[in-house]
C-alpha cells in the first residue's frame, strides 16, 4: 500500500468512526461548560467580608501563633457528588492580606461571612489585644477604569522554584520559635517587607495577596519519594570488595534536607497562589519598587531547598508595537484577579503549589516591636467590653 493510499483510508476510517469519538467529544466540551456554570453561579453567590486587624504597641508572640489560627482555615470538604457536579460546590479559600497605602502598611484577611466569627476567634484567642474591623474593600477605592491614563500599574504572582516538599527559610530557621529575652534579639523576616512598604511615598500603594486552601493532594507521599531519591543518591552502588554503607554515606547536607523535608510535609498543607501589585500615579511611578516587591521575597528563600520566583508578570519583553498592546491587558487581568480573589476557581484559574502553616505563618503573621515602622499602623489600647452585669 502506498503512502497516499495509506492517508485516503485512515480518512475513511476516521470518518466512519465518528459516531463512535464524535459523541465523546461533544459530552468533554458539555461537561466543561457545564462545570465551569454551576461553579461561577456558586461563587457568585457568596458573601464575602473584608476584616483588618490592627496590631497593639506590643505583640510578644513567635510566628507559632499565626500557625495555629493557619490551621482553623484548613477547611477540606468540598461537598458530596450532587454539591459538586449540580450545585457548583467549592472547597473553601481565604486570601490574607498586607497593603501599603500611601505609606501605611495594613493587615487583611479576606473570607465568607460565614467564617467570620471562626476567623475572629481564631486570631483573638492567640493575639487578644488586637482589634478586628470589616472595612470596604481598598483594591475597589483607588481607580475603577481608564487607570492606564492617570495611574501607573505592575503586578505579578510567585511560584516555587523546587518541588513543594522541599520547604523555604521559615521562622524556625530564623529562630523565631524560641523564646528570646529582648525584642531586638529577634531576626524577623517580615520586617524587611514592612520597612520597604512603609517606605511608600503619597500616591504609591502595594498589595501582597496570599491565597490559601486547604490542600488534598498527596504531598506527604511526594516528600517520601524525595527523601527516597536522596537516600538512593547518596547510598550508590557499591564497589567489589567494599561494605555496603547505607545512610552513612549521607553528607551532612543531604540530611539536613531529608529533615527539612519531612518536618515540611509532617504539618497540614495548603494550595496556594501568591500575588503582588504595585500602583502609583504616572508622576510617581517608580520602576525601582518592582525590583524590591522581587527582593523582599528572596528573604525566604533556602539556596539548597526552596523559594519563590515571579511568574506571569504583568510587563515581558515583547516586539515594542507587540508590548504596547499586550501589557495593558496583562495589567488589567491582573488586577481584576487581585480584586476578586480569584486563583483555584474561575474566572482566574492558575496552577497553585503547596505550603504548610509554618512556611504561610512566616511570610503572614503580626510582627512584635522588632518592626519600628512608623507607619504601621498600632493601637495604643485595645477597647475593652462592659461588664456583664452592669445594670441598665
Amino acid at each position: 500500500m502506498s503512502l497516499p493510499e495509506f492517508f485516503i483510508g485512515l480518512r475513511q476510517a476516521v470518518i466512519e468512526a465518528r459516531y463512535l469519538w464524535l459523541p465523546v467529544i461533544l459530552f468533554l466540551i458539555f461537561w466543561g461548560l457545564w462545570l465551569y456554570y454551576i461553579r461561577a453561579r456558586f461563587i457568585s453567590k457568596l458573601d464575602w467580608t473584608l476584616l483588618e486587624i490592627k496590631l497593639p504597641r506590643e505583640i510578644t508572640k513567635s510566628p507559632k501563633a499565626m500557625e495555629i489560627v493557619l490551621n482553623m482555615l484548613h477547611q477540606t470538604r468540598d461537598g458530596n457528588l450532587y454539591e459538586r457536579y449540580w450545585l457548583g460546590w467549592l472547597r473553601a479559600w481565604f486570601s490574607l492580606e498586607i497593603a501599603s497605602i500611601n505609606g501605611e502598611v495594613r493587615f487583611f484577611i479576606y473570607t465568607q461571612r460565614f467564617f467570620r466569627n471562626l476567623v475572629e476567634a481564631q486570631i483573638y484567642a492567640q493575639y487578644p489585644d488586637v482589634e478586628i474591623t470589616e472595612v470596604d474593600d481598598y483594591t475597589k477605592m483607588t481607580f475603577t477604569d481608564g487607570f492606564d491614563k492617570d495611574w501607573g500599574c505592575w503586578g505579578t504572582e510567585f511560584d516555587l522554584t523546587a518541588e513543594d516538599a522541599y520547604p523555604i527559610k521559615t521562622y524556625v530557621d530564623y529562630g523565631l520559635h524560641e523564646l528570646a529575652t529582648k525584642e531586638e534579639q529577634k531576626n524577623d523576616p517580615i520586617t524587611s517587607m514592612i520597612e520597604f512598604l512603609g517606605s511608600l511615598k503619597e500616591g504609591e500603594q502595594v498589595w501582597l495577596q496570599i491565597l490559601v486552601r486547604a490542600t488534598k493532594k498527596d504531598w506527604k507521599e511526594e516528600g517520601k519519594k524525595l527523601v527516597d531519591k536522596i537516600m538512593k543518591e547518596a547510598k550508590g552502588e557499591p564497589k567489589e570488595g567494599e561494605i555496603e554503607m547505607g545512610i552513612f554515606k549521607l553528607t551532612p547536607g543531604q540530611t539536613e534536607v531529608i529533615k527539612a523535608i519531612e518536618r515540611d510535609v509532617s504539618k497540614l498543607g495548603f494550595d496556594v497562589g501568591i500575588r503582588v501589585m504595585y500602583l502609583a500615579r504616572k508622576d510617581k511611578f517608580n520602576n525601582v519598587n518592582k525590583v524590591s516587591i522581587i527582593g523582599v521575597m528572596k528573604q525566604f528563600n533556602a539556596l539548597n531547598l526552596n523559594g519563590f520566583k515571579p511568574v506571569r508578570l504583568s510587563d515581558l519583553d515583547y516586539q515594542w508595537q507587540l508590548k504596547k498592546i499586550r501589557d495593558p491587558i496583562r495589567r488589567k487581568k491582573i488586577l481584576d484577579a487581585f480584586r476578586q480573589r480569584s486563583y483555584f476557581y474561575p474566572p482566574y484559574d492558575h496552577t497553585s503549589f503547596i505550603l504548610n502553616t509554618e512556611e504561610l505563618a512566616t511570610i503572614f503573621h503580626f510582627p512584635g516591636r522588632v518592626a519600628e515602622t512608623p507607619t504601621l499602623g498600632r493601637i495604643e489600647a485595645k477597647k475593652g467590653e462592659p461588664p456583664p452585669n452592669l445594670p441598665i
